[in-house]
């Protein structure tokens, strides 16, 4: 009887942290958090549409991929998610490194066609539609890939990994991700034609691209990006001036997408001013189908750094919202959530997703209470996708760059990370800058990697070489400080006759030993120590 109740319990135990959602929505308070979560999902839900259809675009994918990969992830994020505030779906950062990889993978060039026209002299122009069709399902194959990494890291505990990458390193690593989507998307503000390109040094050979392709630029189309980016822009900064006094947030994406979808309808744009539009929506949703496995062996080290980046956001923002609002997110079933989203997403042809920093913050700030508010959501996304997506055909892709640019402002202001870290840490400075600059030039993949193996030699170095003190007693305190750095301790410290405390600030191991004996007899003298007791990491000489 006894082991089964055990067996019952630990079957319960199991079950409630599988599904989370067991845990509280059988208490949901419905008068107390409905309406809020209705008025946070409706208010989440028209910023998501905008930003998956434009990170799409910047994964290199159709816009509808963008819509599939903002219903199906948050729904199952519900679930099997611990976060109540983090909005689940597309993200800048993420969507460029899919596009990098499906870029790399199938360029233009494997696509070119020279098509009949009758005469000897023909252009070879590329197949847009079996382009894309590859890039899908490269796409579809990596988040697959994405998804059983994580849920494997979530399975086997390695829920910590998250600690290597360091605030720093991460806060470097996102800043030069938008430097690469500035860069990626100055093409389509300005209406030019350039190719994209992927891998080390690409952010400078898109940049010549485009500044060589300036006289080329389609007036109208930057006339109306410029637009969107000042009106944007202006209700970023009136929602942030006043986010106590607005009951919701002025939805500016949703505005700017309706309005110059309408203007571009009417005058046809597309038509008599050449500018780039989203083109065809197809509606409803596609049937599951099996991702192309054969792809998979040039995806595998693309697939850890997506799964990591992406799990390492995710958890550090629904860190920040469960310690401000009193609950414990679990960092192992997150990984096994964000897998669980990508895996089965991708069957349903989504890519790779993450949290939202921006979405997140309106989810949180307009009163969401739970997961719930994610899910209706979603659902405005859904209503899209089946009844309306045909809409936003006439959509200018200047349109969508410029909410690209404008949601990436929080990121650029890390720069001011600068002047504190020199203030505060030298060696927490370097690991931004090595980990902006090696992203920059190498590539989100390649500047991934330096920038960790970077952070971890750091780790190395601090404990090889720690720092060491002689702490002296302030009279009347129970404080003990560094003799040397403080020099009101030199007047007022008290040393207790034939005893030094010596401080080492780390573990004693081989590769710090011979540092610690030289330091111990540099700073403790006379040099005839005849007893030591160690407490920690203070050592108490009796000479």
């Amino acid at each position: 009887m006894l082991f089964h109740r055990c067996s019952s319990q630990k079957a319960k135990s199991a079950a409630l942290s599988f599904l989370p959602i067991l845990t509280w929505l059988p208490y949901y308070p419905v008068k107390q958090y409905l309406f809020s979560d209705v008025v946070s999902g409706l208010s989440t839900g028209v910023v998501q549409l905008p930003q998956g259809l434009a990170y799409a675009m910047l994964a290199a994918l159709p816009p509808v991929y963008g819509l599939y990969s903002s219903f199906y992830p948050v729904v199952l994020y519900t679930f099997f998610g611990t976060s109540r505030h983090i909005s689940i779906g597309t993200f800048a950062v993420i969507s460029l490194m899919i596009g990098g990889v499906v870029v790399r993978e199938a360029p233009d060039s494997m696509f070119y066609v020279f098509p009949a026209n009758g005469s000897n002299i023909s252009v070879p122009v590329v197949n847009i539609e079996a382009r894309d069709t590859r890039r899908v399902q490269l796409a579809v194959v990596l988040t697959t890939l994405v998804g059983i990494i994580q849920m494997v890291f979530g399975l086997l505990r390695f829920g910590f990994v998250a600690i290597y990458l360091t605030e720093p390193l991460v806060r470097g690593f996102t800043t030069a991700a938008a430097v690469h989507v500035v860069v990626s998307q100055l093409k389509y503000l300005l209406g030019v034609k350039t190719q994209r390109y992927a891998g080390p040094l690409s952010v400078v050979y898109s940049l010549k691209a485009v500044l060589l392709d300036i006289p080329n630029t389609n007036v109208t189309t930057i006339l109306l990006g410029l637009a969107c980016l000042v009106f944007l822009y202006g209700t970023k900064h009136i929602n942030e001036r006043f986010k106590n006094k607005l009951l919701i947030p002025i939805p500016g994406e949703i505005i700017v997408v309706i309005v110059s979808t309408g203007i571009s309808y009417g005058l046809s744009l597309s038509d008599h001013y050449q500018v780039d539009v989203v083109g065809k929506i197809p509606s409803g949703l596609l049937p599951p189908s099996v991702p192309h496995f054969s792809l998979l062996p040039n995806l595998i080290s693309d697939s850890f750094a997506v799964a990591i980046v992406g799990f390492s956001m995710g958890i550090s923002l629904a860190k920040i919202f469960a310690l401000k609002h009193g609950y414990s997110v679990d960092g192992n079933q997150e990984l096994i959530a964000l897998g669980l989203c990508n895996f089965i997403s991708s069957f349903f042809q989504t890519f790779a997703i993450t949290c939202s920093m921006s979405r997140s913050l309106v989810q949180e700030s307009t009163g969401g209470k739970t997961q719930i508010a994610g899910l209706l959501g979603s659902l405005l996304v859904l209503l899209v996708v089946v009844a309306i997506g045909f809409v936003f055909q006439p959509l200018p892709q200047t349109v969508l760059a410029a909410i690209i640019m404008v949601n990436l402002l929080g990121m650029f202001k890390q720069f001011r990370d600068i002047p504190h870290l020199w203030r505060t840490s030298k060696i927490e400075l370097v690991i931004w800058l090595v980990a902006f600059v090696a992203s920059v030039l190498l590539g989100l993949d390649y500047g991934l990697l330096v920038a960790l193996t970077f952070a971890i030699l750091t780790v190395v170095y601090r404990t090889q070489s720690p720092k060491s003190s002689v702490l002296g007693h302030v009279a009347h305190t129970g404080l003990y400080c560094d003799v040397d750095e403080y020099e009101e301790v030199w007047r007022k410290y008290r040393e207790y006759e034939g005893i030094k405390i010596f401080h080492f600030n780390s573990s004693i191991y081989f590769a710090n030993s011979d540092l610690y004996v030289n330091t111990l007899k540099d700073k403790v003298t006379p040099p005839m120590v005849i007893q030591c007791a160690i407490h920690s990491t203070h050592i108490l000489i009796n000479s």
